[in-house]
């Protein structure tokens, strides 16, 4: 049985290598609901088609590694 708080299945490392400045706020409004507040900060997230839609509205801001969890 997996503890609390780790993720199951694949993972995905995200990180913010562009400022949003200068972009849509929908796509400011992405990054922010991705965790990333800073530039050069890396989150990860469970890999699904949902967090992979927002990757790529913002795919020219990113950075992305898949980690297997």
């Amino acid at each position: 049985m997996a503890e609390k708080g780790q993720p199951q299945g694949k993972v995905v490392r995200i990180k913010l290598v562009r400022s949003p400045i200068g972009f849509p706020k929908r796509q400011k409004a992405t990054v922010v609901a991705l965790g990333i507040r800073r530039l050069n900060q890396t989150v990860m997230h469970v890999d699904s088609p949902a967090l992979r839609g927002m990757i790529s509205k913002i795919s020219h801001l990113v950075e992305v590694e898949e980690v297997m969890g």
